[in-house]
């Protein structure tokens, strides 16, 4: 059960939650699939409920691994968002102003998940060696494409191999290791995270194409870990009107909800969907599918949410 474990914005401010921080733990600071929330070019119903100041912005999928003792953290995904991002960790560490995280590691190029690097060159940020984990095929794009392999050539960052399965250890405390799963690899494989302390797991997969297309059983990955935040990306299937949605294959949240819908409570709790497209009810503050997927025993991420490690 999550119980205390994760706390959402709605219900804690950042500065009340500051007081009773744990020492380590997740803070989700973007929920958006890749082109956030409003989406650029949308003129649909469910951007503009943002421009009529109905709904807020939503930023795109990023998680930070925070060990307060430490004074470190690591980004997961290094989206276009990420100078909001990076302000926001400073909020969580005992020492401010540190906007150089001590690694980031990447799921996939898509670009929500890599493009914001661009940020750490000289032009912006002008960070020094910042680690940045990835996986062998998305390595080499980051060496061989223009501009990422400038921030290589002046070391803003510094790349990191990432192996399947081969657990990489952060500090004494953490480990994260990488998990293959079958999606659009246009320029690198994908991986989702398995997040660990001494005490607690964290699943991390905000992009497959489909959960049967996986090697491994996704219900019996749930039934390792303490929390799963998993690809939520679209509701259901004619999300995208007068587009073929096999062009674009993810579980349809409704998909999820069915395969899992016999696991026990406790199980249930464990799963947060994330990842969310911008025509997705579940970016809403209110909406009948979103009371739908909670009734149904289910969580949904939250920017600010915090899950302890």
């Amino acid at each position: 059960m999550l119980g205390e474990s994760c706390r959402s914005k709605d219900n804690t401010s950042v500065a009340e939650q500051k007081k009773n921080l744990p020492d380590r733990f997740l803070v989700i600071l973007g929920v958006a699939q890749d082109a956030g929330y409003p989406q650029i070019g949308c003129t649909k119903e469910c951007c503009n409920t943002f421009w009529q100041g109905k709904e807020e912005k939503k930023h795109i999928t990023c998680l930070a691994l925070v060990d307060r003792k430490a004074n470190q953290y690591w980004l997961f995904e290094a989206t276009p968002d990420i100078t909001y991002q990076l302000k926001r960790v400073q909020s969580y560490l005992t020492v401010k102003d540190d906007y150089s995280p001590d690694g980031i590691f990447l799921t996939h190029a898509h670009i929500g998940h890599y493009s914001g690097l661009m940020q750490l060159g000289r032009e912006a940020l002008g960070a020094k060696d910042i680690p940045v984990w990835t996986m062998p095929r998305l390595d080499s794009f980051l060496k061989h494409n223009g501009p990422w392999s400038q921030l290589v050539s002046l070391n803003n960052i510094q790349l990191h191999s990432l192996r399947a399965d081969s657990i990489v250890n952060v500090n004494n405390s953490l480990k994260i290791t990488p998990v293959r799963v079958p999606h659009r690899d246009e320029f690198s494989e994908t991986v989702g995270f398995v997040i660990e302390s001494d005490q607690k797991k964290i699943l991390f997969i905000p992009d497959i194409d489909k959960w049967e297309k996986w090697n491994k059983p996704i219900i019996e990955e749930i039934g390792k870990v303490d929390v799963a935040l998993l690809d939520g990306t679209f509701y259901k299937n004619g999300e995208l009107p007068g587009r073929d949605m096999r062009e674009v294959p993810h579980p349809f949240v409704e998909e999820s909800m069915q395969l899992f819908s016999a696991l026990y409570p406790a199980e249930k709790s464990k799963i947060r969907f994330i990842h969310f497209n911008h025509t997705n009810p579940l970016l809403k503050k209110e909406s009948a599918e979103k009371n739908k997927v909670k009734a149904a025993g289910f969580g949904i991420a939250e920017e600010g949410m915090i899950i302890e490690l």
